[in-house]
C-alpha cells in the first residue's frame, strides 16, 4: 500500500495535465500540482469548499454545476483552458466530479495567427477573383469596339481600390494593421457587406505589440461581418483605430441586430458569438487583452458599437 501511495502521489505531482477533485459536500478534495499553477490557487486547498476559493468564474460555475464537460474551453485570467469534468460513482451512488485541464493558451495564439494567415490568404483569393473578372469586362467592352467604356470602367475600379489602400496605409503605419483592414475589407466585400475604415483613423508607430493590436481589430470585426451577415442590407462595418501618448481606442460599429445587454459581461467573460452553432472566444479573447492592460470597454445599440480604450504601457 505504501508502494501504491507513491506511485500514484508521485504520478499526481508529474502529470502535465491540471486535476481537481471535488466531494459531493462542494469540498475539495484534491488538485494537483499543475491544478494549482493552471487556476492560480495556494497549498493546502484540500477540504475547503469551492466558494471559499478565488477560483476563475468560469471554472467556479463549472465545478458548482457538477455537469459532465468534455474538450470545453474555459478562460482563466489571461490563459485558454480545455476543460473536461465527470461525475465519478461507485456502486452507483455519486461520490463527486473529476475536473481535468490542459493548457491550450500558446495553441490558441498559433492558431489566432493561423487564422489571420488564413483569412488574409481568403482575400486575396477574393481580391484575385474579382480583378479577373473586371479585367474579362474590360477585356469584352474591348472587343466590342467599346475601348472608352472600357477605360471608364478601369480607372474607376482602379481608384476606388488604390482611395481604400491609401486610406488605409495613410492613417495606419503598423504594416500588419494596415493589412489587416485591406483583407478584412475584401472578405467583407465577398460576404455583401461594406467594410469602412473612419476617417478618424491615426495609429503611428506601434503603441501596442502588433499581435495584441491585431487580435482586438481582428476579433471585434470578425464579430461585427458575423453580425451584419444575412440581415437587410445596408450591411455595413466602420472600424476606427486611434492612438495618443496615453491610449489606444479602437470603435467597431455595425448595422447588425446587436447584443443584448445582459449577455454583455458573459460575452467579454467566457466567450460569446453571433453564430448558432458552437461557443465564439473571440470577444473573450478581447476582454483578456483588456484586463492584461487595465482597459476598458462599453457597448451600445442602435447602430452596434464596441468601445475599446486600453492605456498604452
Amino acid at each position: 500500500m505504501t508502494r501504491m501511495y507513491e506511485y500514484y502521489d508521485a504520478v499526481l505531482h508529474s502529470v502535465r495535465e491540471g486535476l481537481v477533485v471535488v466531494d459531493r459536500g462542494g469540498r475539495v478534495a484534491l488538485v494537483n500540482d499543475e491544478g494549482r499553477r493552471l487556476l492560480g490557487l495556494p497549498e493546502g486547498v484540500a477540504d475547503r469548499r469551492l466558494d471559499e476559493l478565488d477560483l476563475p468564474p468560469a471554472v467556479g460555475d463549472l465545478l458548482a454545476s457538477g455537469r459532465p464537460a468534455a474538450d470545453e474551453p474555459l478562460l482563466a485570467g489571461d490563459r485558454v483552458l480545455v476543460a473536461n469534468q465527470q461525475v465519478t460513482r461507485f456502486e452507483g451512488r455519486p461520490l463527486g466530479t473529476v475536473l481535468t485541464l490542459r493548457d491550450h493558451t500558446e495553441l490558441r495564439a498559433l492558431t489566432g495567427e493561423l487564422d489571420s494567415v488564413r483569412g488574409l490568404t481568403e482575400a486575396l483569393r477574393a481580391q484575385a477573383h474579382e480583378a479577373a473578372n473586371r479585367l474579362h469586362t474590360v477585356l469584352t467592352l474591348v472587343e466590342l469596339g467599346r475601348a472608352d467604356d472600357a477605360v471608364r470602367l478601369a480607372t474607376e475600379e482602379l481608384a476606388l481600390a488604390q482611395q481604400l489602400t491609401d486610406r488605409v496605409v495613410g492613417a495606419v503605419t503598423e504594416p500588419a494593421l494596415a493589412a489587416l483592414l485591406l483583407g478584412k475589407s475584401a472578405q467583407a466585400s465577398e460576404r455583401g457587406a461594406e467594410l469602412v475604415v473612419d476617417s478618424g483613423s491615426r495609429l503611428d508607430g506601434e503603441p501596442l505589440p502588433a499581435r495584441d493590436l491585431l487580435t482586438v481589430v481582428g476579433n471585434l470585426v470578425d464579430n461585427a461581418l458575423e453580425a451584419v451577415a444575412g440581415t437587410d442590407p445596408p450591411r455595413r462595418v466602420t472600424v476606427l483605430v486611434q492612438a495618443t501618448a496615453e491610449r489606444v481606442l479602437v470603435r467597431v460599429t455595425d448595422t447588425g441586430p446587436g447584443l443584448p445587454a445582459e449577455q454583455v459581461a458573459d460575452a467579454f467573460r467566457r466567450g460569446w458569438s453571433t453564430k448558432r452553432e458552437g461557443r465564439g472566444l473571440g470577444l473573450a479573447l478581447v476582454g483578456q487583452v483588456i484586463e492584461r492592460y487595465g482597459g476598458s470597454y462599453e457597448v451600445s445599440n442602435a447602430p452596434t458599437v464596441f468601445t475599446v480604450r486600453i492605456p498604452v504601457p
